[in-house]
């Protein structure tokens, strides 16, 4: 039986999609093997990962002057690749700390530079993103790194800092393809697939062309923007399985109305479980109304103890993946684009009941 699962990632992924991969999983194209047994340069596979770059520009709207990268690494190897290819050595880059997930990146540029902390949460626990007006930017900064949304605290921009001609580089690792964006206003996109865009192993880079053709001396080739690019992501053997399931999560996408609909939807599906926690007295969000994530929500229960049987029975009712990450503790439902408002609901309706009994 299949299960509302709330991981924060590897996460859930459309029933539509993981029915078509079982379908096509041994013989693909009636090729008589399994994609994952197909040649990265042959002109079959060649054709989905064109389509797949098409798809993803459709849907963004990335002009034909950004790159469109498909990388091995995660998230965290773009913590690396970013300062190696936008940073001459020495140089200062600010750093926007907002959570875990920022820090962990900032951490890893002071590897590479000087970095600079524009901005941290730390006066509100990370419950907070700090005004902009109070921002202490660097005047020679190569770029600034932000985090759009802290997939463990819970915590979410709904702006784009303006950062006038400094490029912008962000990690969008658990809300890229949520919602629309305007791309122009980023000099470097990036974001692991395992939350909206398809299985782990694969990542999505988006680069402005002016920026390529940068990376300093030392840099390794996989992590050399401008090398990936010349060689079409296939500069070495890439996650064929991973960018083919991302494929099919990209058209299911566009099925659905694109970016502009699952938008409203994964804003209804927010609104409904803060809601039902806001009117709650036995669970709590610690995060300011203003900066909450549509993405990730933690909560609390009123009475900690009650934790462990409060997952066992959502676990017995089909709501799996609820634990709150190790480092905070508490709950945390994460909703990204293939969680169902029927799963939210499922969620909230068990949640009531859960209090009723035990308020």
């Amino acid at each position: 039986m299949r299960v509302f699962n709330f991981s924060a990632g590897p996460a859930m992924l459309p029933l539509e999609v993981l029915e078509r991969v079982r379908d096509e999983l041994i013989d693909w194209r009636s090729s008589g093997a399994s994609v994952m047994e197909i040649s990265h340069r042959s002109k079959a596979f060649i054709g989905v990962a064109q389509q797949a770059e098409a798809d993803l520009r459709e849907l963004l709207g990335v002009p034909p002057s950004f790159k469109v990268l498909f990388l091995q690494g995660g998230a965290t190897g773009q913590f690396s690749a970013v300062p190696m290819n936008l940073a001459v050595e020495g140089a200062t880059v600010d750093y926007v700390n907002t959570g875990s997930w920022s820090k962990k990146a900032l951490l890893e540029a002071q590897r590479y530079c000087t970095v600079n902390v524009a901005a941290d949460g730390a006066a509100s626990g990370y419950n907070d993103i700090p005004p902009v007006a109070g921002w202490k930017r660097s005047l020679n900064a190569a770029y600034l790194h932000y985090t759009p949304n802290e997939t463990i605290g819970g915590v979410e921009f709904h702006f784009v800092p303006d950062v006038d001609e400094v490029p912008l580089v962000a990690d969008m690792s658990s809300t890229l393809l949520s919602r629309p964006i305007d791309v122009t206003r980023f000099g470097v996109i990036y974001a692991g697939a395992q939350k909206n865009i398809g299985p782990s192993g694969i990542t999505v880079v988006i680069v402005r062309d002016d920026l390529l053709g940068r990376a300093r001396p030392g840099t390794p080739m996989v992590f050399d923007y401008k090398a990936m690019a010349d060689e079409g992501s296939m500069l070495n053997t890439p996650p064929t399985f991973g960018w083919y399931v991302a494929g099919l999560v990209l058209q299911w996408l566009m099925e659905r109305g694109g970016l502009k609909a699952m938008a409203e939807t994964n804003r209804a599906k927010a609104q409904r479980l803060y809601a039902a926690i806001d009117q709650s007295g036995f669970y709590r969000n610690p995060v300011a109304k203003e900066c909450r994530s549509w993405m990730n929500v933690p909560f609390t229960l009123a009475r900690p103890e009650l934790d462990k049987q409060f997952l066992a029975e959502a676990h017995q009712a089909g709501l799996t993946a609820l634990e709150g990450h190790r480092s905070v503790g508490g709950m945390r439902a994460s909703l990204y684009n293939a969680m169902p408002l029927a799963g939210v609901n499922a969620l909230v309706e068990f949640m009531q009941e859960f209090e009723r009994k035990n308020g």
